[in-house]
């Protein structure tokens, strides 16, 4: 039984055609993953579904008195509420009920009236169905399973990172259960053990849902239906991500066959016609004119613009580029153990461990970002750093990617950067949009391109594959093998960095223990 069906989604912004005519049904047993390259549309689809954007042309019908829950990639909040009851408003009703139901104990006290006895009655039972008074054990299990625990449930919300907002903000979603979950990248922010837990979750989970990833293995693990959003088209495939693959392939493989068969039938005809347009056989070649303007002609299958990444290095003699000795790091007060290392030239080092635990607060405190409680870090004088932040924020979202690099480089021809942009998978139409109106993926290949354009000899990254499609990973993998100087790497994909970087620092073993 279908939950929701879109039906001929077409839809534009500026001269890019998103959808044209799309379609796609979303059944109650399917537990659905949504891919497509960075700009496809795919985030623009889930708030189409929402109603938060207007399609140009589009049917779409949801089943009625179905609950959805919606997490988007920018997830934010603004509430002056702790975390604990933050996630407790998930449950809003239910607490209701209970000051409800305090209220008749209240009123009885005074005018003894068994009515408010027994209305209190029904309210206990409400209660005890919802499993109201397991509520805390509940929320304690989902704070762990993302790994918000170790925030606190007094902290502040808003006092969170963009990411830790993210994750408490999806937590409050899966609390509320809803009949319908849309997630857009929920494991931008999370490190290996809450993704595990997220899987889990999501395996056992009743509803159906969306689920928008650049992570294939978790679509992999949690998918029985894949839907690809590409050059206009949304096409569903049943299975796994690796069968959805393999059917793509042989989908593409097919088209391609009939192309070139429609291809030499064309070249056929049209020699035929070059040659007998005159003569005996004229009426014959007129015959085949008309249908030929009559052909409905395929099309090759195509592919988006390949990003490749080449970050230009200066030479560097020193043979010690990094030291880092009794760094105390933190905000109000320490987050790790004094921390001590140091990298020689050329070495690749990751940064690993559960979001939260330090990672960009250790990086922004080498960096000279902000104080520390104690301790040193020094380049040699000779570095000179590129640094990656994993923030999408702009100083002005409405200028263009164009606008952008003229700004950080004044002195480069307008030609030169949209060949610098192209070469990071920015198309013509995207160079000359808004910022705020490009995907997450999009926003990132213009930052990569920033650090492109900066001659250097250490590379800092705070998780930059967050929103890359796999092609846009596997070309900034590369490049950074490829660069001849350091590179410290913050990512919690381990299959990003497998087997060729140098060492790996667990962040996490040097937490200070609360």
């Amino acid at each position: 039984m279908s939950i929701l069906e879109v039906t001929d989604l077409s839809m534009s912004y500026a001269d890019k055609q998103l959808y044209d005519q799309a379609s796609f049904v979303l059944n109650k047993e399917d537990h659905m993953g949504v891919i497509g390259q960075n700009g496809a549309g795919k985030s623009t689809l889930i708030r189409l579904i929402t109603g938060q954007t207007l399609p140009d042309a589009c049917q779409i019908k949801w089943q009625r008195g179905k609950k959805i829950g919606y997490l988007d990639q920018y997830a934010e909040s603004a509430h002056d509420l702790t975390i604990g009851a933050f996630l407790q408003s998930a449950f809003k009703k239910l607490y209701e009920i209970e000051a409800k139901q305090a209220k008749c104990y209240a009123d009885y006290a005074t005018t003894l009236d068994d009515a408010l006895l027994t209305k209190a009655g029904k309210y206990q039972e409400q209660l005890e169905a919802a499993d109201f008074y397991g509520l805390d054990v509940k929320i304690d299990q989902v704070m762990t399973g993302l790994g918000i625990d170790v925030l606190g449930k007094e902290r502040q919300v808003s006092s969170c990172s963009g990411g830790q907002r993210s994750k408490i903000i999806l937590a409050k979603l899966l609390l509320e259960e809803p009949d319908v979950l849309l997630l857009d990248e929920p494991t931008n922010y999370l490190d290996t053990e809450h993704i595990e837990w997220l899987i889990g979750y999501l395996n056992e989970f009743s509803g159906c849902f969306m689920v928008i990833s650049h992570d294939y293995d978790f679509l992999e693990a949690i998918t029985n239906t894949i839907i690809d959003v590409a050059f206009g088209k949304i096409t569903k495939y049943t299975g796994s991500f690796q069968a959805a693959i393999k059917q793509k392939e042989v989908k593409k493989e097919v088209q391609l066959k009939a192309y070139e068969k429609q291809r030499r039938q064309i070249e056929k005809d049209e020699a035929y016609i070059r040659k007998n347009k005159a003569g005996t056989r004229a009426a014959m070649a007129k015959s085949r004119q008309k249908r030929l303007d009559k052909l409905e002609r395929l099309t090759p299958p195509s592919d988006n613009l390949q990003a490749h990444f080449n970050f230009p290095y200066l030479e560097l003699l020193s043979s010690a580029t990094l030291r880092v000795k009794k760094l105390s790091v933190g905000y109000n007060k320490p987050l790790l153990e004094p921390v001590t290392f140091s990298m020689s030239h050329g070495e690749k080092v990751v940064l690993k461990g559960f979001n939260g635990v330090g990672k960009s607060t250790l990086i922004k405190s080498i960096l000279g970002k902000i104080k520390t409680f104690g301790g040193t870090a020094q380049f040699v004088d000779a570095a000179v750093i590129n640094y990656f932040t994993q923030e999408l924020t702009w100083q002005d979202p409405n200028q263009t990617p164009l606008q952008v690099l003229q700004d950080a480089y004044p002195k480069l021809e307008p030609k030169t950067i949209r060949q610098r942009l192209a070469r990071a998978g920015i198309n013509a139409a995207n160079t000359l949009k808004p910022m705020k109106l490009l995907s997450g993926g999009e926003q990132t290949k213009v930052k990569l391109c920033l650090l492109e354009l900066k001659p250097s000899n250490f590379l800092i990254l705070d998780e930059p594959t967050n929103h890359l499609d796999d092609e846009t990973k596997q070309a900034l993998k590369q490049a950074l093998m490829n660069f001849p100087g350091n590179v410290l790497l913050v990512t919690h994909e381990a299959s990003f960095y497998a087997g060729w970087v140098d060492k790996i620092f667990d962040v996490e073993n040097i937490q200070l223990k609360r």
